[in-house]
């Protein structure tokens, strides 16, 4: 019996450890070592770790998502359907707080909207604007694994603004 708390002692020690080595200023020391330890995606509470990447409105790139909406700065968020559904809205607590290029704060609240080729498993693409300065605020989670938790769904398109359309919760 010794040996075997010995062992989880080890292992809830490394995992600390390993969590604290990682830990940004503005980070969640608790959440960090959770989600270290935690091997599946999702956690008992619905909240998925999705790694996430940035994209922007580029030459190339449609202002259209693949529900045929405009995408929206900030709120548009692209999805692997078979992990998250395209219409839900869910919130990434990584956003909430963070100061947007207007001066104003984000909710965290996001629309899924979009499917992009290479986004499959565990992961999400975040929308951040027109050209690659509009990735500024959101670098430091770029390649970041981030908690992500269905609220609602939404029906047509999401706001183009964000606004308050998070009002279809879950039941």
């Amino acid at each position: 019996m010794k040996r075997i708390l010995a062992c989880l002692a080890t292992v809830a020690f490394a995992a600390f450890a390993s969590a604290a080595a990682a830990q940004s200023q503005d980070s969640d020391p608790i959440g960090d070592l959770i989600s270290a330890t935690s091997q599946p995606a999702a956690d008992a509470a619905g909240r998925l770790n999705l790694r996430a990447t940035l994209y922007h409105a580029g030459r190339r790139m449609n202002s259209r998502d693949s529900l045929g909406c405009r995408v929206s700065p900030m709120r548009t968020l692209a999805v692997d359907p078979s992990v998250i559904a395209r219409h839900s809205i869910v919130y990434i607590k990584e956003t909430a707080g963070m100061i947007l290029p207007d001066g104003s704060v984000h909710d965290g609240y996001w629309y899924a909207s979009d499917i992009g080729g290479a986004i499959k498993g565990d992961r999400i693409d975040l929308f951040t604007g027109d050209g690659a300065q509009s990735m500024r605020p959101l670098e430091a989670l770029n390649l970041k694994l981030l908690t992500v938790s269905k609220v609602g769904e939404f029906s047509g398109c999401p706001p183009v603004d964000g606004g308050d359309s998070h009002v279809a919760a879950l039941p």
